[in-house]
C-alpha cells in the first residue's frame, strides 16, 4: 500500500479487518461462487477484497478478471488512484505489469499479463459489459449501476453471463445500500447465507453482532451548542447487549480481532456479509465521531431534510433507507380487479391503444381501453415468447414458421369483442425501439405497420428528463431515404415518450392508482389478468436521486426495485402515449356521444373487417397527417 492510495503505508494486513480475510478463504471453497458484501464506508473492502485479489490473480493464480464500476470515469479514477499505485509499490507486480508506458498488452483499462487479464470496465457501457468472458467478476458499488442497459436488462446480470463458460467462475459483489426495496446490494444480500461477524465482550465473553442501537452517550443540560446541542459525543461507549458493560474504542477493535462469522440464512453457494462502520477500526470510525455525525444528520432531519440521516443508514450503518412514499402495495392492489374476462372490452371503454416492451426473447404487450375523462380498462396483458431478431419465414426444415411479429399482428390488428357486442380496433400502437440490438427490426415493423388505415403505429423510447411531457412531436428522423415517396422527406421519426410524467399519472403517491370507483382517471384491470401484472405495475418507486458519492439530491426520481420486471409498466406507459397522442383527454362530451352513438350503430359483420378507428371524429387523429408527410 503506497501513500498514494492508503493512509496506512508498507505491507497489506488483515489485522484492521480479520472480517474480510475470512471473506475471501470462503472465495477458495469449491462450493461458493458468489460473495457479497453490504456495508458501509471505512471497513476496507477496496483495499483488501478488490485489490489483494487482483494481485493474486496477477502474481499467483494468473486469471482472468473483468473489475465493473457504475460508469467509466470511476473506472479510470480506481485504476490511477488504486491500481496502479499498487502495482508500483509491489516489486513482484510491477514486473509483471509496467505502468510508465501504454502499450496494446497494458492500456489504461485493460491490463493483459501471461496467463490473463485484468479489465475495468463502466456499466454504462453495454460493448465493454458484454465482449468480454472472464473466470473472476467484480461489481463495486452495485447500486449506482445501470439497472437497464440500453433496454437490454441489468448491468449485474449481463457482467454475470461473461462468467458462465468458466465452471468455476467466481463473482465478488461489494457496495454501500441505498433506498430500501431498490438497492441491488441489499438483494444480493438477502440471497446469500447472510453472515454477521459476531464480537465477544470483554468482560462476559458473550458473542454478539455490532448494532447502532448499543451506543449511548449522555446529555448536558447546561449545554446549549449550536451544532450538537446538549448532546456529549465525548461520552460515547458500547453497551454489551448480555451484561450491560460499557465498552470503549479500543475494547471494541479488540473485540472485533477476536470476532467470528456466523451464518442467519441457509448456504446456496453465496456467502454473504453486513457489516457497519462500528466494525472499522480506523481513527475517524470512532464512537465519538460517529454519535456526531448521528446528531447532526438527525438536526437536519427533524428540519425536513432527510438528505444526510440518508447517507448515514446507508455509509455508516450500512443500511437502506426506507423512503416512505405511500405507495401501493401488489397484495392490496390485486383486491380491486374487476369481474369481466381479459381480451374483452369492458363497459364504458370506446377507443383501444396498445404498448409493446421488446425484449430480447420475447414481447410484452398490453391493450388497454379508454372513455371519457380518460378513465381506462385494462383490456389484455401478455408475452408473446420468441426471439425479435428472428424473422425466418420457414424453420430449419423448410416449414412455415411463425414469427413473433406475425403473432403481435395477429394480436393487435384483429377487432376486439365489446362487452355489449360491438367491436373496436385498436386506434394507436406504441412500441419500445430503445434496445440497440432489437431497434432495427423494430424500425422495420413500425415501417411496414404504420400504413394501415386508421391506426397510429409509433416507434418510441423513454425520454431522461423529468419535465418531459408524456406525448410530443417527433424532432428526429431514422432514416430520411427509406422510400421514394411524400414521406420519404421526414422519414420514420421516433416518439420520446416522458415517462417520469406518464408514472407520476399512473403510480404515482397522488396517480390514478389512489383512486378508487367509477370516473375520469379511474385506471381499472380484471381480476384475471396475469398474477405478475400488479407486481410489475409497482415494481418501480419514485426515491431521492443519488449522486456520486452516495449522497442524495432533493430532485425524486423512478427507480426500478431489485430483482423485479417492469415491462408491464412500461406498456401501460406507451398506452398512456398513444392515447395523448390520440388527444383523447382534450374529446368533449358530445365527441365521446356521438363516437359510442356510432359504435353501437354499426353493423357487427362491417366492423369486423373494417377498422372502429375510423370511426373517432378525425380531428382527434388529424396528427397522423403531421407525422407521416
Amino acid at each position: 500500500m503506497s501513500a498514494k492510495e492508503s493512509a496506512i503505508v508498507g505491507r497489506f494486513s488483515f489485522y484492521v479487518n480479520p472480517y474480510l480475510e475470512w471473506l475471501l478463504e470462503q472465495m477458495m471453497r469449491r462450493d461458493v461462487n458468489r460473495i457479497v458484501c453490504v456495508k458501509s464506508a471505512q471497513v476496507g473492502w477496496t483495499q483488501a477484497a478488490i485489490l489483494n485479489v487482483l494481485g493474486w490473480l496477477i502474481h499467483i493464480r494468473k486469471g482472468t478478471a473483468i473489475v465493473m464500476f457504475p460508469k467509466e470515469g470511476a473506472a479510470q479514477s480506481f485504476n490511477a488512484e488504486k491500481f496502479e499505485p499498487m502495482i508500483e509499490g509491489t516489486p513482484e507486480l510491477s514486473e509483471i505489469i509496467p505502468t510508465k508506458s501504454r502499450t496494446k498488452d497494458n492500456k489504461q483499462l485493460f491490463k493483459n499479463f501471461v496467463g490473463g487479464f485484468v479489465k475495468f470496465v463502466g456499466s454504462n457501457s453495454i460493448a465493454d459489459v458484454k465482449s468480454t468472458s472472464a473466470r473472476y467478476l467484480f461489481v463495486e458499488e452495485p447500486d449506482d449501476c445501470n439497472l437497464n442497459l440500453r433496454g437490454q436488462g441489468d448491468a449485474i446480470k449481463l457482467l454475470e453471463e461473461r462468467g458462465k463458460s468458466f465452471r468455476d467462475m467466481k463473482m465478488l459483489i461489494g457496495g454501500t445500500p441505498s433506498i430500501k426495496g431498490i438497492s441491488s446490494i441489499e438483494d444480493e444480500y438477502a440471497h446469500s447465507n447472510q453472515c454477521y461477524w459476531y464480537v465477544p465482550c470483554p468482560d462476559c465473553d458473550e458473542f454478539q453482532p455490532l448494532v447502532w442501537e448499543q451506543i449511548q452517550w449522555r446529555k448536558d443540560p447546561e449545554l446549549n451548542d449550536e451544532h450538537l446541542g446538549q448532546h456529549k459525543p465525548a461520552t460515547a461507549h458500547y453497551v454489551c447487549q448480555h451484561c450491560g458493560s460499557h465498552w470503549n474504542d479500543v475494547q471494541k477493535n479488540a473485540a472485533i480481532r477476536a470476532g467470528k462469522p456466523v451464518e442467519t440464512a441457509p448456504f446456496r453457494g453465496t456467502v454473504g456479509l453486513a457489516l457497519n462502520e462500528l466494525y472499522s477500526q480506523m481513527h475517524n470510525s470512532r464512537f465519538e465521531v460517529l454519535v456526531e455525525k448521528f446528531i447532526k444528520a438527525n438536526k437536519k432531519l427533524k428540519a425536513g431534510d432527510a438528505s444526510e440521516m440518508i447517507v448515514f443508514f446507508n455509509a455508516t450503518l450500512g443500511l437502506s433507507w426506507e423512503f416512505k412514499d405511500g405507495s401501493e402495495k401488489p397484495d392490496t392492489l390485486k383486491e380491486r380487479g374487476l369481474d369481466y374476462p381479459p381480451m374483452t372490452v369492458a363497459r364504458g371503454g370506446l377507443v383501444l391503444t396498445a404498448g409493446v416492451d421488446v425484449q430480447h426473447d420475447r414481447l410484452a404487450v398490453v391493450i388497454r381501453a379508454w372513455g371519457r375523462g380518460e378513465e381506462s380498462w385494462l383490456v389484455q396483458w401478455t408475452e408473446i415468447q420468441g426471439n425479435p431478431l428472428d424473422v425466418r419465414p420457414t424453420d430449419d426444415d423448410g416449414n412455415p414458421r411463425v414469427t413473433v411479429w406475425q403473432k403481435l399482428e395477429a394480436m393487435l390488428f384483429a377487432p376486439i369483442r365489446h362487452i355489449d357486442d360491438f367491436y373496436l380496433n385498436i386506434s394507436a400502437v406504441g412500441i419500445d425501439s430503445s434496445d440497440g440490438n432489437t431497434s432495427d427490426v423494430v424500425y422495420d415493423w413500425v415501417r411496414t405497420n404504420k400504413r394501415r388505415p386508421d391506426v397510429l403505429v409509433m416507434a418510441v423510447k423513454g425520454g431522461v428528463s423529468a419535465g418531459l411531457e408524456i406525448f410530443s412531436k417527433p424532432r428526429i428522423s431514422i432514416d430520411t431515404d427509406y422510400r421514394n415517396t411524400k414521406a420519404s422527406k421526414y422519414g420514420l421519426r421516433v416518439f420520446i415518450v416522458g415517462t417520469s410524467k406518464a408514472k407520476d399519472i399512473l403510480i404515482g403517491s397522488h396517480g390514478r392508482l389512489s383512486l378508487e370507483g367509477h370516473g375520469p382517471g379511474r385506471f381499472h384491470f380484471t381480476k384475471h389478468v396475469r398474477e405478475d401484472y400488479c407486481e410489475q405495475l409497482l415494481s418501480e418507486r419514485k426515491i431521492p436521486k443519488r449522486k456520486n458519492g452516495g449522497h442524495y439530491s432533493a430532485e425524486l426520481v423512478w427507480q426500478k426495485q431489485a430483482g423485479k420486471r417492469n415491462e408491464a409498466l412500461d406498456c401501460e406507459v406507451y398506452c398512456l402515449h398513444g392515447a395523448r397522442a390520440l388527444k383523447l383527454h382534450l374529446k368533449s362530451e358530445a365527441d365521446w356521444a356521438k363516437l359510442e352513438n356510432q359504435l353501437r350503430q354499426t353493423p357487427l359483420f362491417e366492423t369486423k373487417t373494417k377498422p372502429v378507428a375510423e370511426f373517432i371524429p378525425l380531428q382527434s387523429v388529424s396528427m397522423m397527417d403531421d407525422f407521416d408527410d
